[in-house]
């Protein structure tokens, strides 16, 4: 069987953190974003708030495989700034985030190589704090039981994803209760055998779509 692509993770949540090099301050900035777009417009939303920094450094990576990139020195000597906040976002393989590095000049020059270790220090510390959320390919499976039984299927699928790289969709109730499970393909075999064991044979997972979904890491 062909092995799930991998996908460049990205964050949950927007993270900010400050250090303070040498009297002056680096206020590092990451968010998800879902565009180019959206990142500019994170972009010019911290330049507004930040107006009277010297300097709002930026980088970011966007599309599903993360190949698509911008960064800016924003009056840094070029070079060392968004290249070495780019480069913490590709060691990390993270994707559809922006960074922003806000910096209040301190009155001490930093050189080429502090500012280099600076500004990687300052996102790469802010994205410690940041929630992963991994991507991947999973295929979507759907589960009829009756709803006399949805609780204990409930808590076994939950159990179940838990154990196999899988996670839950949201759950269905009409005439029966239907249960969405995105799962590995090469797990898709152990479903069904846990499934028949469950059930007696009486339940049987029917397989949807493939696609990308988003999991907490």
């Amino acid at each position: 069987m062909i092995p799930a692509r991998s996908h460049p993770a990205t964050i949950a949540a927007g993270v900010a953190n400050e250090i303070v090099i040498k009297k002056s301050r680096f206020i590092a900035t990451v968010e998800p974003v879902a565009s180019v777009d959206e990142a500019d417009a994170v972009i010019a939303r911290l330049r507004k708030q930040w107006w009277d920094a010297r300097h709002n450094c930026t980088a970011m990576v966007t599309g599903l495989l993360g190949d698509q990139a911008r960064l800016s020195d924003d009056g840094e000597p070029s070079g060392t700034a968004g290249i070495p906040m780019l480069d913490v976002l590709r060691r990390r393989e993270l994707t559809d985030v922006v960074a922003v590095v806000t910096r209040y000049f301190g009155g001490v020059k930093l050189g080429a190589g502090g500012l280099v270790r600076a500004y990687s220090t300052a996102v790469s510390e802010a994205l410690d704090l940041a929630a992963l959320v991994r991507r991947q390919s999973l295929t979507q499976v759907t589960i009829d039981v009756a709803h006399a039984d949805a609780g204990r299927y409930d808590n076994l699928l939950r159990d179940w994803a838990g154990h196999h790289g899988a996670t839950l969709g949201d759950a269905r109730y009409g005439a029966v209760a239907t249960f969405e499970v995105w799962a590995p393909a090469d797990e898709l075999p152990r479903l069904a055998d846990d499934l028949a064991a469950a059930s007696a044979g009486s339940v049987v997972p029917v397989t949807g779509v493939e696609r990308i979904v988003d999991v907490p890491g």
